[in-house]
C-alpha cells in the first residue's frame, strides 16, 4: 500500500512514462500539464512534458494519492496479520471518499475556471483517479483496475462529465 507516501518512480515507471510521452506526442496536442506533487507522479509528468514540449509542469497537492493511513507501507498479508481479515472495516486513518471528492472537485473547478477551453493533461494516481471517475461520472462502469501510465480521458461539456477513454495502455505494447 503506497498511498500518499512519497515513493520515487522506479526504472520501469520511467520507461513507461517515456513510452507514454512518445505516444501522446505523436497523437495529440496538449496545452497544459498538471501533476500531483508526489515524486512518482511529478517525475512521470516531467518525462511526458519533455516529450510534448510543455513547460512548466504545474503541481497541485490536491492531485495526491488517497492516503492509506496506517496501512501505508504494508502488504495484504501484513494487514491481515495485524488487524485481521476484516481490516477494511476498521478506522485505520484511510482517507474518506468524501474528502477525496472534495479536494478533487475543487481542483477540477479551479482548473476549468483558469484554463477554460484548454486541453489539459493531468498525471495523478490510481485510487484518486478511480474516486474521481466514480464521483464525476457515476454511470460509468469501472471495468478493470487502473494500470500505471494507463490513460483515462475525462470530457466536460457544460457541467456534465464523461469518460470516453479508460485505462488505455496501448503505448506499453
Amino acid at each position: 500500500m503506497q498511498g500518499s507516501t512519497d515513493i520515487p518512480l522506479d526504472e520501469e515507471g520511467i520507461e513507461q512514462a517515456r513510452k507514454l510521452g512518445a505516444k501522446l506526442a505523436a497523437e495529440q496536442t496538449w496545452d497544459i500539464i498538471y501533476t500531483s506533487h508526489l515524486s512518482r507522479a511529478k517525475k512521470t509528468g516531467e518525462i511526458i512534458a519533455a516529450a510534448l514540449g510543455l513547460s512548466p509542469v504545474l503541481t497541485d497537492e490536491r492531485l495526491r494519492e488517497v492516503s492509506g493511513g496506517q496501512t501505508e507501507g504494508t502488504v495484504e498479508e501484513d494487514r491481515i496479520a495485524k488487524w485481521g481479515p476484516d481490516w477494511r472495516q476498521l478506522d485505520l486513518g484511510v482517507e474518506k471518499a468524501d474528502a477525496v471528492h472534495e479536494r478533487g472537485v475543487a481542483f477540477m473547478q479551479d482548473l476549468l475556471e483558469e484554463h477554460a477551453g484548454k486541453r489539459i493533461l493531468i498525471v495523478s494516481h490510481g485510487s484518486f483517479i478511480r474516486h474521481m471517475l466514480r464521483h464525476l461520472t457515476p454511470d460509468f462502469v469501472l471495468t478493470e483496475h487502473l494500470k500505471n501510465t494507463g490513460v483515462s480521458r475525462f470530457v466536460v461539456e457544460d457541467t456534465k462529465w464523461s469518460c470516453d477513454l479508460y485505462n488505455c495502455t496501448a503505448h506499453l505494447d
